[in-house]
């Protein structure tokens, strides 16, 4: 069963120095035949992997709001024509702030779009030119004020720490200007420095001044605390939320569940296969004219993939992975399966096995990758 779609717009007004994900300059790209090749590969997917209901759309970039007015209502009229939606569907649409006129605000209310995720990164003006934003503090307020004018009530907003020059202090300052949005959702990560990145090349010149492990280290401990002083569970690794406003789009992907991915350089898992589409604009359209589904590269994982892969993806969770949905899903019982290693992440205090779940630590959780990897290449098929 496919409980949710990505929808991908890989188009951007500006490029910010710490991003990998597929994406190219606005102008002068072939926006319209872009949108109707995505409109032709959502008709040729669901004939071929056809679905009811839809729990969750996600839309992202890219910028998904660099679209203008007609495009944007070209776009939303057709993901309700190609996707079925639940009625209780949460349908998301990445932002950024400054981006979303009242008129772009109105088009994905009436489209039946019920939540917002901005791309804030930090309120510190210094710290936004540093990585390549383009928006100012107050374009965060603004564009949240006239969002709940407008109607919406579900909006989360993304933090980036670990940036070059920032400091623990710089942090604080940030989530202090945050928690006064009065939102329901915030997803906070470390800078990672991508290759094919303006960082990654300072990074490699010795011209980017990171604050460092340890300091790292205190910013997640900073935000960890306050999240939980303000009321905000901490609900995955990166995500923190009040009750009922977890992003189940995102649960999806941590619960290992089957989803779709449409356009240029999306990701999709159906049916046991995880696919990657073209992502260069031309190949992705002419790809789609010729009538052909664009896929750059497909993989048929394993029982043993699948597995592993549960346990990595569900140990981000701060519930964990269920032991009995486990021996329901694939009839092993990870306690045997995963025995050793979880004898040796117990002792180290990393993870704890209780109420039928497997779960990291406050510890654990700041070596999520180390215990996530000691999971890899243990089963055979």
């Amino acid at each position: 069963m496919i409980k949710a779609a990505y929808l991908h717009i890989p188009f951007c007004e500006h490029i910010c120095h710490y991003c990998d994900f597929n994406k190219v300059f606005l102008k002068g790209q072939p926006v319209e035949d872009y949108l109707q090749a995505l409109d032709q590969e959502m008709k040729l997917t669901l004939h071929q992997y056809p679905e009811d209901q839809l729990a969750t759309i996600f839309v992202g970039g890219g910028t998904p709001t660099s679209l203008n007015e007609q495009q944007l209502s070209m776009f939303c009229e057709s993901i309700i024509r190609n996707l079925p939606k639940s009625n209780t569907c949460e349908f998301t649409f990445e932002a950024n702030p400054g981006d979303l006129s009242k008129e772009k605000l109105q088009i994905l209310k009436e489209a039946g779009v019920n939540r917002l995720s901005l791309g804030v990164q930090t309120f510190n003006e210094d710290l936004l030119k540093k990585i390549g934003r383009v928006h100012k503090a107050k374009d965060v307020y603004q564009t949240i004020e006239n969002a709940k004018t407008v109607g919406f009530e579900n909006i989360s907003i993304d933090l980036i720490f670990s940036l070059p020059t920032q400091t623990v202090q710089d942090l604080k300052e940030s989530l202090t200007k945050a928690f006064s949005l009065d939102i329901n959702h915030y997803s906070a990560y470390s800078l990672i420095i991508e290759p094919k990145t303006v960082f990654y090349n300072l990074l490699k010149k010795g011209k980017l001044p990171t604050p460092g492990e340890d300091v790292e280290a205190s910013m997640y401990e900073l935000l960890m605390d306050e999240m939980d002083r303000h009321g905000f569970n901490q609900y995955e690794i990166s995500n923190f939320s009040k009750p009922g406003f977890e992003s189940r789009h995102n649960l999806t992907y941590w619960n290992n569940e089957y989803y779709y991915g449409f356009g240029a350089g999306a990701h999709s898992y159906v049916n046991g296969v995880r696919r990657s589409n073209s992502g260069p604009l031309k190949k992705y359209i002419d790809q789609i004219n010729n009538g052909i589904l664009p896929v750059f590269e497909e993989h048929q994982t394993s029982k043993a993939e699948q597995v592993e892969e549960e346990m990595f993806l569900g140990l981000r969770k701060t519930a964990g992975v269920s032991i009995s949905h486990f021996i329901e899903k694939f009839s092993l019982d990870p306690l045997k399966l995963f025995e050793q290693q979880l004898t040796e992440l117990i002792a180290k205090q990393w993870i704890e096995v209780k109420n039928n779940h497997i779960y990291l630590t406050k510890k654990g959780r700041f070596l999520g990758n180390e215990v996530f990897q000691t999971f890899l290449g243990v089963c055979n098929d």
